[in-house]
């Protein structure tokens, strides 16, 4: 406790951070959004897609319907949902992955390789330590 009786508590924890996309979001008005803000990921955030019928039929959708989640302002546009992360260019839809890993302590910058010939496991710098969103 303060000296005035209140509790004091440490730095608050940051949940929210901003980012700007390479290319951006185009709407259909043809409004370009590069500036938007993405929160930390829940334990729920990463489940949920899981149960998803789009993510049970291409696993690789996974990685949409959670930025969908976590991704809580692009630009003027508030409502985001899937149908949004879908048209985003390549460039920027690998930019939020890298965002999403780098904000939830999920990029490490080493990855966990085997030898194709003898097995043996080792880390290695770079790429490799990515993979996709939601297989931390």
């Amino acid at each position: 406790m303060s000296e005035n009786g209140s509790h004091e508590h440490g730095p608050r924890l940051r949940t929210e951070y901003d980012f700007e996309l390479p290319h951006g979001y185009v709407d259909a008005q043809g409004t370009v959004h590069r500036r938007g803000t993405m929160r930390l990921a829940t334990a729920r955030d990463e489940l949920s897609p899981l149960i998803d019928q789009r993510v049970r039929e291409n696993p690789a959708y996974l990685g949409v319907v959670l930025l969908s989640l976590v991704i809580t302002r692009l630009g003027a546009v508030t409502d985001i949902h899937a149908g949004v992360v879908e048209q985003l260019f390549a460039t920027d839809l690998a930019h939020l992955q890298d965002f999403y890993r780098r904000i939830n302590g999920l990029d490490t910058g080493y990855g966990a390789v085997a030898c194709p010939s003898c097995g043996t496991s080792f880390a290695v710098p770079g790429p490799a330590a990515g993979g996709r969103l939601g297989e931390a």
